[in-house]
């Protein structure tokens, strides 16, 4: 990759796991020969900032951290601005997860220096982009918990969030509008799903696909708790979609409100508050896969068995 790059960092993301990551990346990146610069980032504005700069100087933009990060940086690169290469440091790492990129942040320096480029889908909320799922109703309480919990918990501490969640959550009454059909709940959460997982592996819509142009719009509706907690399992290898409970929609623009006040979450952190707009952007993002997906559309991804 003759490119120059620039390698935006997370320390703390991880639970610090991408600040001791990094003497091991660069390490990787300078066997590869690659020219590039670091820069280290605690807030996801200065991480678009930095995006932005990378953008204009036409470097490949590299990122250390979880999926908060690479959305942030992923809406500043699009609709041709940049290219932007994913290093794997945060607690979840669905979007790395769901394109088969390595887990392990140095094994995927290999994706850098070998990888192709191909353009992906971005999800956008109010103008804000995300990789991955938006979220709201019981999901947002969920995210809340998980984000305060100790980093000790890995990404044990989705699913602690779930069942704190769920102790003290009561049904919501949602308004849909998607591509202009309406629609109305009670229930648990509507997602918008730009890609398969979040969560650390919970494959919420294990059908949407990175590159149709489409949102998977999972509903849960109203069902008792006790069924809701013994589904809760099946959400990491996408068999939820099978209960009775659980509809998954389609469309590019999904319009959502709710009759109480709602955080709409997306790759992990607020993206807006209820009512929210969520449109897709097709083929908006240009990313380096690994590859053997240059003869296919997509690595063929699918749920975990357990």
């Amino acid at each position: 990759m003759p490119r120059r790059a620039c390698l935006i960092v997370n320390p703390s993301a991880g639970g610090g796991r991408a600040g001791r990551v990094l003497p091991e990346v660069c390490a990787a990146l300078d066997a590869q020969r690659l020219e590039y610069h670091v820069e280290r980032t605690h807030s996801l504005d200065n991480a678009r900032e930095l995006a932005r700069t990378a953008a204009a100087a036409r470097e490949l933009a590299l990122t250390l951290g979880g999926d908060g990060l690479v959305g942030a940086v992923a809406g500043e690169l699009a609709d041709g601005a940049g290219v932007l290469g994913v290093l794997p440091g945060g607690r979840g790492n669905d979007f790395a997860r769901v394109l088969g990129i390595p887990q392990d942040a140095v094994a995927a320096c290999s994706v850098i220096a070998t990888g192709t480029e191909h353009d992906l889908d971005l999800g956008d909320v109010g103008g804000r982009a995300f990789i991955g799922i938006a979220s709201v109703g019981f999901d947002a309480e969920a995210h809340r918990i998980a984000n305060q919990a100790s980093s000790r918990m890995g990404n044990l501490v989705y699913a602690y969030g779930a069942l704190r969640a769920l102790a003290s959550w009561r049904p919501a009454s949602f308004e849909l509008e998607l591509d202009g059909e309406r629609r109305s709940f009670i229930g648990y959460r509507v997602a918008a799903a730009n890609s398969k997982a979040y969560g650390g592996g919970m494959f919420l819509a294990p059908d949407a696909e990175l590159d149709d142009g489409l949102l998977d719009v999972v509903i849960t509706q109203h069902t008792s708790k006790r069924r809701a907690l013994a589904s809760l399992p099946k959400v990491f290898s996408g068999e939820h979609v099978h209960e009775p409970w659980v509809e998954v929609l389609r469309c590019a623009e999904l319009r959502v409100s709710a009759d109480r006040p709602f955080v709409m979450y997306a790759d992990g952190d607020p993206i807006a508050e209820l009512p929210a707009v969520v449109r897709t952007r097709p083929r908006a993002l240009r990313v380096l896969l690994p590859s053997p997906t240059a003869d296919r559309a997509l690595p063929p991804v699918a749920p975990p068995d357990s």
